[in-house]
């Protein structure tokens, strides 16, 4: 009963929201159900973030949920999952060609901005300070700083906000960076414009903030070229 109450004053709630076009700031979280409930609620908004979806009906949600939950299923699951992946696939479709435009426009401006080089592979970079020590090879390990954002300044992963830099194998990071870190001298910082080509592509990252075809901003610090851990004996 508690909870058929709760998912009535949610969908009241929705309503008056979706109605309005206000986001509900305060909601009173008195008991544990209370609880629960906004963390489901907040765990769902959660994965929608990193879906293609930039908007929601939160009426229907609400309605999908007091009716899942009750058993009164006006769609078949089956074809529910089917019509989610139905809409999830276009709208990736639809970004996936947005975001390559939008790319490309990029790095087209961006080519003709002073102190960026472009290299045959089409990765783009500016060196911002110069070291002075050896380049890695492919097969080397080095340990980096570094600060990944898109284009529109949407940072994605850093290890300068982490406050702990990064060790790695120069093989073991994609295409872009690796053809970058075996042109710094230790030492060095540069900015880097990768291609979506040189990146993730064609994919999108699950749970990350990296959609299909877009282009990768870094700034990175290459801070040594580490020896290789040493085998145990028996």
């Amino acid at each position: 009963m508690k909870i058929r109450i709760l998912i009535s004053s949610t969908l009241l709630g929705v309503f008056f929201l979706v109605s309005c076009q206000t986001k509900l700031t305060n909601v009173n979280l008195q008991s544990d159900l209370d609880s629960v409930s906004y963390c489901i609620g907040l765990s769902i908004g959660t994965n929608l973030q990193s879906s293609p979806m930039k908007e929601i009906n939160y009426l229907a949600v609400a309605k999908g949920m007091e009716d899942g939950f009750g058993g009164n299923n006006t769609i078949d699951p089956n074809e529910a999952n089917r019509i989610i992946s139905t809409y999830m696939q276009r709208l990736e479709n639809e970004g996936s060609v947005i975001n390559k435009e939008e790319g490309e426009k990029f790095l087209a401006e961006n080519k003709a901005k002073s102190g960026v080089v472009t290299t045959p592979s089409g990765l783009q970079y500016k060196i911002v300070r110069e070291g002075t020590g050896p380049k890695p090879k492919l097969t080397d390990n080095v340990t980096v700083h570094y600060h990944g954002t898109l284009t529109d300044g949407t940072v994605f992963d850093s290890s300068v906000e982490r406050g702990e830099p990064a060790s790695f194998p120069v093989n073991g990071v994609i295409q872009g960076w690796q053809e970058a870190l075996q042109l710094m001298p230790v030492g060095s910082k540069w900015q880097l414009f990768i291609p979506s080509e040189l990146a993730y592509g064609s994919r999108p990252m699950p749970g990350s903030k990296i959609q299909a075809n877009m282009v990768l901003l870094f700034d990175v610090e290459l801070i040594s070229i580490d020896e290789p851990e040493a085998e145990s004996g028996e």
